[in-house]
C-alpha cells in the first residue's frame, strides 16, 4: 500500500457497523443524543463510537464511549468571554453508555495539534449521526493538517505507559495487551505511510509481519477478549512482551510543536467557516444510524 492508497482509504466512508450495537442501546444512545442536543440548545454535528467497540476488541460487557462534536449558533462564537465559555458536554456513565462532546472551534483547535482523540472520531467505523460536511471535510484536510511526528509519539508514549503499568508482572490483566498492541500498530502504520492510522484493529494488524507464532497469539487473544465479559489476571504472554519490548526500544523520538503554517490556519478556518454557514438548518443527507 502507498502512502496515497492510505489517504484515499482515510477518506472512504465508514462501514456503519452497527450490529456491533445492539438495537435496544443504539436506541437508548440516540435518545440521549436527541435529548442533549433539546437540553442545551445544540446541533450534534458527528456522533460515534470510540474505543473498544470501534477498534474491533469489545469484550461483551465493554462500555458504549459515545463521542460527539456539537455546534452552538453562530453569534455564540462572537463574545468577548469566549475564551471563558464551557466548550464541553459531559455527562456520567448510566447503564455502560459514556456519553460526552466537544464544541466545535474546540475540536478544530484540538485537530491543529492532530488530537489522537479527534482524528480517530472522523474515521470511526460507527457513526450515530453526521449532520453536515464537518466529517468528511475534516478527512478532506487530514493530509494538509495531520503531524506524522505528533502521531508516533502519541502511540509510542500510550503504548510505553501501558505497558510499564499493566505488563511487566508475572501476572497480567490480558486485555491490556490490546492497549500495548493497537498504539504499537498505529505507530508503525504513521511511519510506513505518513498518514494517520485507521482506528480497526484489524486493519493494522497486518504490519504484524509474517511471523506465524506472534499473529497467532494475539489472534488467540482476540478470540478470547470478543467472547469473555471480563479478561482478569493471567500470566504474562512472553511472545508478546518480546514484541512489545523490541518495538519500544526504538525510542520515542523528538516532540514537535504544533505547527503555526498559515496553510494549516486557513485550512482550519474554512472549515470552521463552512460549518458555521450550515446552522441552525440539518443540511441534505443527513444521517443517524
Amino acid at each position: 500500500m502507498t502512502q496515497t492508497d492510505a489517504q484515499r482509504a482515510a477518506l472512504a466512508p465508514p462501514n456503519c457497523v452497527t450490529e456491533a450495537i445492539p438495537a435496544g442501546i443504539h436506541a437508548e444512545i440516540m435518545r440521549r443524543l436527541h435529548a442533549c442536543a433539546a437540553e442545551h440548545g445544540i446541533r450534534i454535528l458527528l456522533a460515534v463510537e470510540s474505543g473498544s467497540r470501534a477498534w474491533g476488541f469489545a469484550s461483551p460487557n465493554s462500555d458504549y464511549d459515545v463521542r460527539f462534536i456539537y455546534m452552538r449558533e453562530p453569534a455564540w462564537y462572537q463574545a468577548v468571554d469566549l475564551e471563558e465559555r464551557r466548550d464541553v458536554i459531559e455527562y456520567p456513565i448510566v447503564d455502560e453508555i459514556d456519553l460526552n462532546g466537544w464544541d466545535l472551534r474546540k475540536a478544530l483547535r484540538l485537530f491543529w495539534n492532530s488530537n489522537p482523540a479527534y482524528v480517530e472520531w472522523i474515521q470511526s467505523p460507527i457513526i450515530y449521526i453526521e449532520d453536515g460536511a464537518l466529517r468528511q471535510l475534516s478527512l478532506q484536510a487530514l493530509s494538509q493538517i495531520y503531524a506524522p511526528a505528533k502521531g508516533i509519539y502519541h502511540y509510542l508514549s500510550m503504548a510505553k505507559t501501558n505497558y510499564r503499568g499493566y505488563l511487566r508482572t508475572e501476572m497480567v490483566r490480558l486485555k491490556k495487551y490490546f492497549y500495548v498492541l493497537r498504539p504499537l500498530l498505529a505507530a508503525r502504520w504513521i511511519g510506513r505511510y505518513g498518514a494517520a492510522a485507521p482506528i480497526e484493529f484489524a486493519r493494522l494488524a497486518p504490519l504484524l509481519g509474517d511471523d506465524a507464532p506472534l499473529n497467532q497469539a494475539v489472534q488467540d487473544l482476540l478470540a478470547l477478549k470478543r467472547h469473555t465479559p471480563e479478561l482478569g489476571l493471567a500470566p504474562a504472554i512472553p511472545l508478546l512482551n518480546a514484541f512489545i519490548e523490541a518495538e519500544l526500544a526504538q525510542g520515542l523520538g523528538a516532540r514537535h510543536d504544533k505547527t503555526d503554517a498559515p496553510e494549516v490556519k486557513q485550512a482550519l478556518n474554512r472549515i470552521f467557516h463552512a460549518v458555521l454557514q450550515e446552522f441552525p438548518n440539518p443540511q441534505p443527507g443527513v444521517k443517524q444510524t
